[in-house]
């Protein structure tokens, strides 16, 4: 059993003096819900949080100290809250207005504009080159250089969990989602060129969670029952890898992530449990046979004859790596990075903390946590009922009385205010006076003379 480390306060912003204990249910899980959203950037350099007093934004340049670089107050209630790689661009959904997206610029401490939908926005994706916006049932693609609207998917397949996936490289800018809402289908979409690339059968049931490659060059997907995880070739969807999370159980996937190399890929769930995967080919060996080659080509040779899916399951890989968290139930996102050139995996929980632990590249074998900060103030504290499901899924089924048609969405800009149009004016960022390349950050916002 790991010891719990004592926790690390992240500077005046964030830290209050006399915040209440932690309260825990009689089954020793933790009674509180800190945060609304935990989300890292597409670098794993930062990590943005939200909860009911606004947003953070802490850098990930240490394994023993996070600093908070910025907080935002602008929103109450904070669900979605994502970073453009290092840029001061910063995108915000809040529970008083789900259906409007807040773009800032933090570090000027600026709104650049804000976007309403016909419908509650539930996830948001984002590159150097695209803006995904996903509801429910539509898809909204912009340039994100000027905001412009290039492509609106709409009917597509009931996606109340708003999952989607965008890859974080330029050239190869695909966006995943689910294709059918009763058979595990992605649908693999080039959001550069605008086009439907395929259809990938990933799944029996219900696709649970899909992530792009940090080269879009290969996407993992799990499905509901979280038992099998499987990774596809991009952009002909072949799959290169199957591995088993595990057999006893069916769990929650809540999130999958490459490593920048796409050598190892983690999986989180709802359980105690972070299983990292390696991938690799495994080639036959060219010396003298082992006992345990031999083995293998039999049971290899056996599994022609049994059925489909023991035979399948024959030739699951099983997990490189593992880290055991010190509660389940509470919803997380997990990312491997390199922190100060060594191998980590951080794992941002609900619960208001960001577990940090070692991952050994050769070995692999178990995960030892080596740093656990708090991410929250005593007043983000709000009750978590047991099995409520993470806010996105509850939005999508609110209604929203002053929610536009599907025709037509509402923009603003700081400088012209509100207009209103078919879906979104060209010339609505025309001539504005708030710039991102200020600092020679990207992406540069770059303008259009009407």
């Amino acid at each position: 059993m790991i010891e719990p480390i004592p926790e690390v306060r992240t500077g005046e912003k964030v830290r209050r003096s006399g915040s209440s204990p932690e309260r825990e249910r009689s089954d020793g899980s933790p009674k509180l819900q800190r945060l609304l959203c935990a989300s890292f950037n597409q670098d794993t350099t930062s990590l943005a949080v939200g909860g009911k007093n606004g947003y953070r934004l802490f850098s990930l340049s240490c394994v023993d100290r996070l600093d908070c670089i910025h907080q935002g107050v602008e929103s109450p209630d904070v669900y979605i809250a994502e970073r453009l790689f290092s840029s001061s661009l910063m995108v915000v959904v809040s529970k008083s207005t789900p259906f409007r997206m807040n773009i800032y610029h933090f570090k000027k401490g600026t709104e650049i504009c804000n976007y309403s939908y016909s419908n509650n926005i539930l996830a948001v994706k984002l590159n150097r080159q695209r803006l995904v916006v996903c509801l429910e049932e539509a898809l909204y693609i912009h340039n994100i250089k000027d905001m412009k609207l290039l492509k609106s998917l709409l009917n597509t397949p009931p996606n109340p969990k708003g999952l989607c996936a965008l890859s974080v490289n330029h050239s190869n800018s695909y966006l995943a989602y689910p294709g059918s809402f009763t058979a595990g289908e992605i649908t693999l979409y080039d959001a550069m060129n605008l086009d439907m690339v395929t259809v990938i059968s990933a799944h029996a049931s219900h696709v649970a969670a899909i992530a792009f490659n940090a080269s879009g060059t290969c996407l993992a997907s799990a499905s509901e029952k979280g038992t099998v995880i499987r990774v596809f070739s991009v952009p002909d969807g072949v799959k290169l890898f199957e591995f088993r999370r595990g057999m006893k159980r069916y769990v929650s996937i809540s999130s999958l992530s490459f490593s920048a190399d796409a050598q190892f890929l983690c999986a989180s769930s709802n359980t105690e449990t972070v299983h990292i995967f390696k991938l690799e080919r495994h080639s036959p060996s060219k010396d003298s046979p082992s006992w345990s080659a031999y083995m293998g080509k039999m049971f290899s040779a056996a599994s022609t004859y049994l059925p489909s899916q023991v035979s399948d399951m024959m030739h699951q890989d099983r997990a490189f790596a593992t880290a055991r968290l010190s509660v389940a139930g509470i919803r997380n996102v997990a990312a491997l990075s390199t922190i100060q050139k060594a191998p980590c995996l951080l794992v941002a929980s609900l619960d208001g903390h960001l577990y940090i632990y070692n991952v050994d590249p050769h070995e692999g074998g178990d995960c030892h946590l080596v740093e656990k900060h708090r991410l929250f103030d005593s007043d983000d504290e709000t009750e978590l009922e047991a099995g409520s499901p993470s806010y996105a899924a509850t939005v999508a089924t609110s209604t929203n009385p002053d929610s536009l048609s599907s025709s037509s969405l509402t923009g603003y800009s700081e400088d012209v205010g509100e207009k209103r149009g078919e879906l979104i004016p060209e010339h609505e960022f025309a001539d504005g006076p708030v710039r991102l390349d200020d600092e020679q950050e990207f992406p540069p916002v770059s303008f259009q003379n009407s």
